[in-house]
């Protein structure tokens, strides 16, 4: 089953059992944040990658640079293992990373989590790519997609289960919004996908497509 019928599913799922002021509150986030990343210049394909150098949930230090010369890669941005969304994307990603390490290509996946987050995410989820901790949303920023959650969906949060605090080590309560990139070997985009409705995602088959290319 595609991602995308997953996520449909689901969505569909979420949008029939929640109360309409719940997705009143959803929806008005939403339109302000589409409205808010319409006026943002954003990375597009035939840009250079802005480097970086994260910690994976195993301990390793990632360098995005250093990575792309070994071969082409996925880059995806998500917002946390407490997101279904996001949750539904990564396992579809396990679901082909044989493949991915087939071709000489790589995988890896950046959130704000803490790294004790990510590694009991991993484990949970059987989760064998690289999880990166961008912690503050440092290399969110640096990619455009870092966003505040407002006072209204904190409280969801909240009242979920879901305190981002806790996840994240930080009081800043900022996210990025899903986004996926395919870098060449040069850190050149190639492809660029970036999404403010969480309930959508790029497509790991399709990826997995574009990477054929390239190598």
């Amino acid at each position: 089953m595609s991602l995308q019928i997953q996520l449909r599913q689901f969505h569909q799922e979420f949008l029939a059992k929640s109360p309409p002021a719940t997705l009143a509150i959803l929806e008005t986030a939403a339109a302000e944040l589409r409205e808010r990343f319409a006026q943002r210049p954003s990375l597009r394909p035939g840009d250079l990658a802005p480097d970086f150098m994260l910690v994976s949930a195993e301990g390793t230090l990632v360098s995005l640079s250093e990575q792309v010369e070994k071969g082409p890669l996925i880059l995806s941005f998500f917002r946390g293992g407490w997101c279904p969304y996001c949750l539904l994307e990564l396992r579809a990603y396990q679901g082909i990373w044989p493949e991915i390490q087939a071709l000489g290509a790589f995988l890896l996946a950046v959130s704000p989590q803490t790294l004790t987050i990510s590694r009991a995410m991993a484990e949970r989820n059987g989760l064998g790519y690289p999880l990166l901790s961008d912690l503050g949303c440092q290399t969110a920023q640096d990619y455009g997609l870092a966003f505040v959650v407002p006072d209204a969906v904190r409280a969801l949060y909240y009242a979920w289960g879901h305190p981002l605090p806790d996840y994240n080590g930080s009081e800043d309560w900022l996210l990025p919004i899903p986004a996926t990139f395919i870098l060449d070997r040069r850190r050149r985009i190639v492809e660029a996908f970036i999404e403010p409705d969480f309930s959508r995602r790029y497509e790991p088959e399709t990826a997995l497509a574009r990477l054929r290319t390239l190598v």
